[in-house]
């Protein structure tokens, strides 16, 4: 469920700086609809990803709350990033340890 959630995180991240690159001029206007079709589906996976994520991992509520908050700043998936990855390795550690101790 992690791994799924991180690759909706950074989707969802790059889709919101291509918005911005729209409204920045950068990118024509004749995608907005498409571009925004894309991102709204992306930040409606992103967050149920993140309450599944949440919910599975046990985070804390305000731990929720600020991965969904890091979805309305722009490269604040970054730092999403970092956390779930971290989360990942934490999870493959307990795994490990876990596989050690039942030999």
């Amino acid at each position: 469920m992690l791994k799924l959630f991180r690759i909706s995180s950074l989707l969802e991240g790059i889709s919101y700086l291509v918005i911005l690159c729209v409204t920045l001029g950068v990118i024509s206007r004749d995608f907005v609809y498409m571009l925004g079709m894309t991102h709204g589906v992306l930040f409606m996976l992103y967050f149920v990803l993140s309450l599944a994520a949440s919910h599975k991992q046990g985070w804390s509520v305000m731990t929720w709350l600020l991965v969904l908050l890091a979805s309305l700043v722009p490269f604040a998936f970054i730092p999403v990033e970092l956390f779930v990855r971290k989360e990942l390795l934490k999870n493959e550690h307990a795994a490990a340890t876990n596989l050690a101790q039942g030999s």
